[in-house]
């Protein structure tokens, strides 16, 4: 057993997407509420709120509250299949800009308590406590009801789910052990008991295929996983994440809480309700283009970065997907230059008129290679002082030309 003395909390948002728009519309608190319909669609008479009844055409579900989720709801569920199941749950569209300001808002009263934040996506965090608490367990406890109770101030009512241990991935685990607004410790010597009864599966990074190599193996438990011989997992899941696996599942974990993480890209793309053809359809797809250079010109611009590259993702209906980039002598910033450079790719995707290659259904332009204006600033400096060398070069050869 790996025992650091640390105490690290893992912060999870209970169903997000679907909480925020209870906070903005607390008539939907005790109703099934999914996320993941189309904007535009309106109530019928006599309804306050649109339903999953309305719904036709293709997509999947964002999310859903716990409500909807005691209805057979889930997150990813094809909509359809979700109508069939209730119908007469409420069906909102996604609204990431309010999405984000919750984000926000969550993350800022956190750091007020606790400044040891890695942040982990738009709905979870880890937390450092250490230093606050010297690595007491009830001072971390009584700390983490404090953490709750600032993110539910902060948020309009929102709730969250923490877990408490002494890393990373026994935290993660158990912040959903009592969800929803749950608080959950492990300390180091109730990992056995707490944890190893439960599915392997609970273990982020043990995906669905590693799951049925296991139950192929016998190992359905996270105590099974413990008691094979780690030669064994190597042998069979590769030396790195054999041996990743037999710590995992002995509650040992390294990583450190990271404050801060250079963004290796950012990427925008929406999916069609229905398929949209490539010639036919071209103003409107020329439309979603513009929409999604300008969103992710934002995005640059909020975490101050430049992209040397941008590529295109095209999803064709077949669910074949090809991705095109170009990498350009100058940084990348404006809407019109991400456009511009989008565009230069999509000019590198074989279209058809006809068949496989006529019809998308998804979407997206990707920023990559960024860096930050100094950085750019620096790299053009350089490149003058470069090119002035140059040509100083060259009037001194053509000087000493007979």
């Amino acid at each position: 057993m790996f025992l650091s003395g640390r105490i690290i909390a893992h912060l999870d948002m209970d169903a997000f997407y679907a909480n925020a728009e209870l906070v903005r519309n607390p008539a939907l608190r005790g109703l099934p509420v999914a996320v993941g319909g189309r904007r535009g669609m309106q109530p019928l008479p006599g309804q306050q709120f649109p339903t999953l009844a309305q719904y036709q055409g293709r997509g999947v579900l964002t999310t859903a509250n716990y409500e909807a989720r005691a209805l057979g709801l889930h997150s990813a569920m094809p909509t359809m299949k979700a109508a069939k199941l209730a119908p007469h749950a409420v069906l909102l569209p996604a609204d990431f800009d309010w999405y984000k300001t919750l984000s926000r808002q969550f993350k800022t009263a956190v750091r007020e308590l606790a400044p040891n934040v890695e942040d982990r996506g738009i709905d979870e965090i880890y937390i450092d406590l250490t230093a606050e608490t010297g690595g007491d367990y009830e001072a971390a406890i009584e700390l983490a009801r404090r953490l709750k109770a600032a993110v539910t101030r902060a948020t309009g009512g929102m709730t969250c789910s923490v877990g408490l241990s002494e890393n990373k991935l026994t935290s993660k685990i158990c912040s959903d052990l009592q969800k929803p607004n749950g608080l959950s410790v492990v300390r180091p010597d109730q990992f056995q008991e707490m944890i190893w009864p439960l599915p392997v599966g609970k273990i982020n990074g043990v995906g669905p295929k590693a799951q049925e190599k296991l139950k192929a193996m016998g190992v359905n438990s996270i105590a099974e996983l413990a008691a094979q011989p780690v030669d064994l997992l190597q042998m069979r899941f590769g030396e790195s994440y054999g041996l990743w696996m037999h710590e995992s599942a002995h509650g040992i974990d390294r990583r450190e809480v990271t404050l801060f993480s250079e963004p290796k890209s950012i990427s925008r793309e929406t999916t069609f309700e229905n398929d949209m053809h490539v010639r036919r359809q071209r103003d409107n797809l020329t439309q979603v283009l513009e929409h999604l250079a300008d969103k992710l010109s934002q995005d640059l611009a909020r975490k101050q970065r430049l992209a040397k590259t941008i590529g295109v993702k095209v999803r064709f209906a077949d669910f074949k997907s090809l991705t095109r980039d170009v990498t350009i002598g100058l940084t990348v910033r404006t809407a019109d230059e991400v456009l511009q450079a989008a565009r230069a790719c999509l000019k590198k995707i074989p279209f058809e008129d006809k068949g496989a290659r006529s019809t998308i259904r998804l979407l997206g332009i990707k920023a990559s290679h960024l860096i930050t204006p100094a950085e750019d600033a620096l790299e053009k400096a350089a490149e003058e002082s470069r090119r002035t060398k140059g040509q100083a070069q060259l009037f001194l050869d053509l000087e000493d030309a007979p």
